[in-house]
């Protein structure tokens, strides 16, 4: 018997309104409390908010500002004869996605003053021209895998190996 879970892939719906599974992910990602109408509002106001302000295509922004705040690669502790070192490794992209989506809501939640949508709206257009915070958080997260690129060897241990 396995000790890991079988992982069942996930089916989304798309979202109504731009028919794609990207939002509705998005949408889930910043639901609060179960309030999705809410959470929907937000989100529909935000890309609204940025298709006014750009005079772009708000959707469009958004997957761009997604692709751009995706990581490449992350560093995870390995702890080898007592030392923990931290191994840079590729990133799933299921993950790629997840932890751009986290960024740009995290970003936009720490911000204060301002409605949701608006806030939502300005890190998606600051992710969209690579700069922001969830941009900054990538930067450095793949700055501190180049630093531990010596440590690459160590990706392999502790897995067993797959028999083909």
């Amino acid at each position: 018997m396995p000790r890991r879970k079988i992982i069942i892939k996930r089916k989304w719906q798309a979202d109504p309104i731009y028919n794609s599974i990207a939002a509705t992910r998005f949408i889930n990602n910043l639901m609060k409390d179960g309030k999705k109408i809410k959470a929907q509002k937000i989100f529909y106001s935000a890309i609204n908010y940025i298709q006014e302000k750009t005079g772009l295509d708000g959707f469009k922004v958004f997957q761009q500002a997604l692709k751009n705040a995706m990581p490449l690669v992350e560093v995870w502790p390995r702890k080898i004869a007592g030392a923990s070192y931290l191994v840079p490794r590729v990133v799933n992209p299921d993950r790629r996605f997840y932890k751009a989506v986290k960024w740009i809501i995290e970003a936009a939640r720490n911000k204060k003053g301002k409605p949701m949508y608006i806030r939502l709206a300005e890190e998606i257009i600051s992710a969209y021209n690579n700069e922001g915070d969830a941009i900054k958080r990538k930067i450095e997260i793949q700055k501190q895998a180049e630093s531990n690129k010596a440590f690459a060897h160590f990706a392999w241990w502790g897995r067993k190996s797959k028999k083909k």
